[in-house]
This record gives structure tokens, C-alpha cells and sequence, in this order.
């Protein structure tokens, strides 16, 4: 399964934002990493080709997806109908990893990414290990029946208070049904997909 497994504090401090989750590194040097520090080059203008490559590279780390992924989702969101920057953001959001996230399962899309390969998540009562998998309106995502005593997701559920509007999670059952797509709105990532577009279309 090809994933980044790369440095993730690097990687925040460089779009200078929390990407992976809370990160200390990036509380402590909120600037890019490199090590003359915060130097007055580093400030310099950046072009408009830098600016929205950042924001495609800033997405593809958000939601864990690699270059030919990521190429794909965005000619299937050209595809679609509607505004193609928030088609993408809606694809990515669909994934069953991300959903997983979402639902409070994992603390995080990694830590998601992971129950979904080693088979503690279900889709419509079957066991799915494929974490790019395409969740629909009305399908249901559940905890495996012999993985809902797993510490590491009792944790994450106990510790999560986020609710999304397009989700319905019933904690006593461990299952999570998708009400609706997503509006921009409704998807709190700080990401400028319109950037995205614009790179896409050069």
C-alpha cells in the first residue's frame, strides 16, 4: 500500500500548518524547517506556479494520497458536475479512511489508514481493506465485530467531540452511516482548491 511515511512535523512546519493533527514541533517553530532558521530568504515572493503547486502537495499530505492518486481524483472531479475544486475536496472526504477519521474511530487519517488494511472496518457489513475505497450516500461504516474491544479505538472515540453534518455516528453499535455529500462549507480543511484547479489547467 503506498502511503508517505515520511518526517510529518517537517511537513506541517513547511505549509506552517497542522496537517497531521496537533503537533508541539510546529507550536515551538511555527516557520519552515531548514537550518538557518527563520532568515529573511525564506520570506522571499514566491511565484504563482510555487503558490499552487504548495496547495496541491499542502492536499495531498492532508488526506495521505500520492501524485497518481491525487491525478486521478482530480480528472474524475473534472468530470463531475459542479465546481471542480469542491468536487475534489468532496472525493477525498468520500474515502473510507478519511470517513473513518471523521466518524472519531482514529485520531488520525494514518492511524484510520491502518485499521482499514488490517481489517477492523466494515462497509455494509464486509470487511473493506482497501483505504481509498469510495463511500456513497446511505452506506454504512462500521467497527468489526471482534475489533470493537481494541483499546486504540475506544481511546479515539472516548477522546473525540466532533460531529460533521453530513455523518451519523451511533456510538452503542460502533457504526456510522454517510447522510450526504459534503458542501465546501461543511469541510474544515484550510485548503485553496481553486489554486488546485489552476495548476491542473496550465
Amino acid at each position: 500500500m503506498a502511503r508517505y511515511t515520511g518526517p510529518k512535523s517537517k511537513i506541517a512546519r513547511r505549509f506552517r500548518d497542522p496537517i497531521f493533527g496537533p503537533d508541539k514541533a510546529l507550536e515551538r517553530r511555527s516557520y519552515g524547517p531548514g537550518q538557518h532558521g527563520p532568515s529573511k530568504r525564506r520570506g522571499g515572493k514566491q511565484s504563482e506556479y510555487a503558490i499552487q503547486l504548495g496547495e496541491k502537495q499542502k492536499a495531498k499530505y492532508t488526506y495521505g494520497i500520492l501524485e497518481k492518486q491525487f491525478s486521478n481524483l482530480f480528472e474524475k472531479a473534472s468530470r463531475m458536475k459542479g465546481i471542480t475544486g469542491e468536487n475534489l475536496l468532496q472525493l477525498c472526504e468520500a474515502r473510507l479512511d478519511n470517513t473513518v477519521y471523521r466518524l472519531g474511530v482514529a485520531p488520525s487519517r494514518r492511524a484510520a489508514r491502518q485499521l482499514v488494511s488490517h481489517k477492523h472496518i466494515t462497509v455494509n457489513g464486509e470487511v473493506v481493506n482497501i483505504p481509498s475505497y469510495t463511500l456513497r450516500i446511505g452506506d454504512v461504516v462500521g467497527v468489526r465485530e471482534k475489533s470493537k474491544s481494541l483499546e486504540a479505538i475506544s481511546t479515539s472515540l472516548s477522546s473525540t467531540n466532533k460531529k460533521y453534518d453530513w455523518l451519523d455516528w451511533n456510538n452503542s453499535d460502533m457504526l456510522g452511516k454517510i447522510l450526504s455529500v459534503p458542501s465546501r462549507e461543511m469541510i474544515p480543511e484550510n485548503i485553496k482548491e481553486q489554486l488546485i484547479v489552476e495548476l491542473y489547467s496550465k
